[in-house]
């Protein structure tokens, strides 16, 4: 029997010269959501910093792992498949936190199922799980400005920081993306996406 459990990732690369990139955004918002539910992450065969914990919202408790895929972003979908495999997750139980350059900075998307959009991490996760319909928040990181060649600017793009300006966003942006999570997770895919797709 499938538990009872969800699993929130939060998608990027580990090391310190990914640290505050646009690429890291999923990772900055499990950290976020990790420190409001007081969940440590340790480290789970190698593949992951993985945490447990409960969750209380609206009267109800809702029990959830949290982790941070150490396989590098293109590899993302070992971690999570290890995790959900071992825990028994159910893949409408997994909460997936991205960046998404077809959003604009700040905005929100909730979905669940879909195309990856380009996203190698995305992409990785639905091989490794061998279904697309997990539930992604995707966090808007606007697009690289266009001209030379577009590969390279991408990869440039998602690895570089954020300018001043966006910095200062960033708390509240971040914010926004753990509560996303939350409503998803405790509300359902409807209301997180009538709250949180139109802003």
């Amino acid at each position: 029997m499938a538990s009872d459990f969800w699993l929130i990732v939060g998608l990027g690369n580990p090391g310190a010269k990914y640290e505050g990139t646009r690429h890291n955004l999923g990772f900055m918002c499990l950290d976020e959501l990790a420190a409001r539910w007081n969940v440590t992450l340790s480290n789970h065969k190698g593949l992951a910093l993985l945490g447990k914990g409960m969750m209380n919202l609206h009267s109800r408790t809702i029990k959830a792992f949290f982790a941070k895929p150490l396989t590098y972003m293109n590899d993302s979908g070992t971690a999570v498949a290890s995790i959900c495999s071992y825990y028994d997750i159910p893949v409408n139980h997994v909460v997936v936190l991205h960046d998404d350059m077809d959003l604009e900075f700040g905005r929100i998307k909730v979905k669940a199922g879909g195309s990856a959009g380009g996203h190698n991490g995305i992409k990785s996760i639905d091989r490794s799980l061998g279904s697309p319909r997990y539930n992604r928040v995707r966090l808007g990181t606007s697009h690289s400005a266009r001209g030379g060649h577009a590969h390279d600017n991408t990869v440039d793009w998602v690895l570089g920081g954020f300018p001043p300006a966006q910095k200062k966003e960033l708390p509240d942006f971040l914010s926004a993306g753990a509560d996303a999570a939350e409503t998803l997770v405790f509300e359902g895919l409807s209301q997180a996406q009538e709250e949180f797709n139109g802003r």
